[in-house]
């Protein structure tokens, strides 16, 4: 039986991760984007000197690591320094997503938790695609209150990624995230059951 692959996005302080979570824990394989971004440019990495090469040691930590804060204060407020860190990365990050997708068990539901999957087009490649929506000013407040962002930075951060509206227009399923905690995983738990059904009906 084939695996059922769901694209599962959403802005920056949508709640995307907390739907992500939810789904895991009733079953789902996911494979977390932003969690091998991360991987990818551990130190010793070949991403790592890649991005050292491109930026330059000042996005270095003393300790070797990648200073995260930096480099995203470089790409956020410049769309071609995103765009050559993005080409360094992300051919990385496919790589090791294809190694856990060929991974999963059969029949699996396999949840693909990809934060810019409405800004690189990448629509075509799941059978389902689910967006966590929720308003601007909600992410703008998750973002300062709970992340410690100015209001300034995480509106660029908002700025730099697709609209509400693109990404809804792509959307299967839009699950809104502008009320509780408990409405979302109400929500996020009515999914699996459409999904689980889905991947039974083959």
């Amino acid at each position: 039986m084939p695996v059922l692959k769901v694209g599962l996005t959403g802005g920056i302080g949508s709640g995307k991760s907390e739907v992500s979570r939810r789904l895991a824990a009733r079953g789902a394989v996911v494979i977390d984007a932003d969690k091998i971004a991360r991987e990818v440019v551990e130190p010793g990495t070949p991403g790592l000197a890649a991005v050292a090469a491109e930026f330059g040691d000042g996005v270095l930590l003393p300790g070797g690591g990648l200073d995260r804060e930096k480099v995203g204060s470089i790409v956020f407020a410049d769309p071609e320094r995103l765009k050559a860190l993005n080409a360094i990365v992300h051919p990385l990050v496919g790589e090791r997503m294809q190694e856990l997708m060929d991974a999963a068990p059969a029949g699996a539901i396999v949840v693909y938790d990809v934060p810019l999957l409405t800004e690189n087009g990448l629509a075509e490649l799941y059978d389902v695609v689910v967006v966590v929506d929720a308003p601007v000013e909600t992410q703008l407040d998750r973002l300062t209150s709970r992340r410690g962002m100015t209001e300034a930075d995480a509106r660029a951060r908002i700025a730099a990624q697709a609209t509400r509206e693109q990404r809804r227009a792509i959307a299967h399923h839009v699950i809104d995230n502008s009320g509780s905690l408990a409405d979302l995983k109400a929500r996020a738990d009515e999914l699996w059951e459409e999904l689980a059904r889905r991947a039974a009906a083959g």
